[in-house]
């Protein structure tokens, strides 16, 4: 199966860059290389960019797609909470802006095996980076019932997230859970009839809360902000797309502290903290999808752009 993914808010996201022809460019989830095509088209021969990406199918595809650019083109395979010591590693202390899109590929969820869609019967895997040992299945398997509770509630937002680790548990006493499938049936039986006729389908936020958790994306995204804002020259920008609240909570609280660091009481007539803003907030809203990218792909309806420059 190709590597077949529609980037979200491409324009948007791009236009957002404010690219300078002769600057440096990261795209630190390069995915299929959409957005990575639009910036590389926009630089000259000056112009670098750098592609980042745990997925070695993402490397693959991206790789393919950008070779045309020659070598203004590095493609990097690691974890983008990474990217300093892997950038500083080439030579690269600085940069003039940066893409994260954090929604998960449509190829990774349309292809089975890789076990992170709720609506193909697979191995449970949900692995974002295939080299890391532990699977979804030692989650679903090996994690007390508190455990299963926490993470569905806090990553999935979930208000049955206790009866649905209720029934985990229970299901695994009888036998291992092994397949998407099988996590499916349990969820179903934990969500009241009437909800599952009206809510969307049952497993969507157990599946997120799974992912997150296995692939420690909030974490990820909570520790490397401030370091990627660090590493922007005067007037770079970072654009960030999220998909879901949890993530959109994390880039907007960031970018606010980033550009108002103060620390001091209200009361004090000064600042005495030394604290001093890196930049400012572009999107005080985010922008959102239009009508007609929510009409022709619908996994851009949850999406959010949120634009952070550096002074």
């Amino acid at each position: 199966m190709a590597f077949d993914h529609v980037s979200v808010l491409l324009h948007e996201t791009v236009d957002g860059l404010n690219v300078r022809p002769d600057g440096t460019y990261v795209d630190a989830t390069l995915g299929g290389g959409g957005h990575a095509y639009e910036v590389c088209s926009r630089l000259s021969d000056k112009g670098r960019f750098i592609g980042i990406d745990q997925d070695a199918d993402a490397i693959e595809a991206a790789g393919k797609r950008l070779e045309g650019f020659g070598e203004k083109v590095t493609i990097i395979r690691s974890n983008y909470r990474d990217m300093k010591p892997e950038l500083q590693k080439r030579g690269i202390d600085s940069v003039d802006g940066i893409v994260l899109d954090l929604g998960v590929s449509s190829y990774q969820l349309d292809t089975a095996e890789r076990g992170f869609s709720y609506r193909a019967d697979a191995p449970l895997d949900m692995r974002m980076d295939q080299r890391q040992k532990m699977t979804a299945r030692d989650i679903v398997n090996d994690y007390s019932e508190m455990e299963l509770y926490r993470v569905i509630r806090d990553y999935g937002e979930d208000r049955f997230a206790k009866n649905i680790a209720k029934h985990i548990v229970a299901e695994r006493g009888k036998h291992p859970i092994e397949t998407t499938g099988q996590l499916n049936e349990i969820i179903s039986h934990a969500i009241p009839m009437k909800i599952r006729k009206t809510s969307g389908h049952p497993s969507k936020r157990t599946f997120q809360a799974i992912r997150i958790e296995l692939n420690h994306e909030l974490d990820v995204l909570k520790n490397s902000l401030d370091d990627m804002i660090d590493m922007l020259r005067p007037g770079g920008r970072i654009c960030i797309i999220t998909f879901h609240s949890l993530e959109d909570r994390i880039v907007k609280s960031a970018f606010r502290r980033n550009e108002n660091p103060c620390i001091c009481p209200d009361n004090f007539p000064v600042c005495v903290c030394g604290r001093t803003p890196k930049g400012k907030v572009i999107t005080r809203k985010p922008i959102l999808p239009s009508e007609e990218e929510m009409a022709t792909n619908s996994r851009s309806k949850s999406a959010k752009l949120r634009i952070f420059e550096r002074t």
